[in-house]
């Protein structure tokens, strides 16, 4: 019965550590989240941010379009 207690003790330990260290986690992802939203925020009102996002669009519509050519040679090959 001691053996069984003490494992039995030993597992709740271990069950009460991952729980401490999801939320820690948990607070962790929570604190980025409002950094990431804060230096968004700050970024939008610098200026030039609305024409830098349209050069961003535009250089990921030509990383698009170079990846279906990449594709479509790489079918073409098969």
């Amino acid at each position: 019965m001691n053996k069984k207690q003490s494992r039995v003790d030993l597992l709740e330990k271990k069950v009460q550590a991952l729980i401490n260290v999801v939320q820690q986690l948990l607070d962790e992802n929570s604190h980025l989240k409002d950094l990431a939203v804060g230096t968004l925020e700050t970024v939008k009102l610098m200026p030039k941010y609305d024409e830098a996002i349209e050069q961003l669009k535009e250089k990921a519509r030509e990383d698009s379009s170079e990846e279906q050519k990449l594709d479509s040679v790489g079918e073409n090959s098969i």
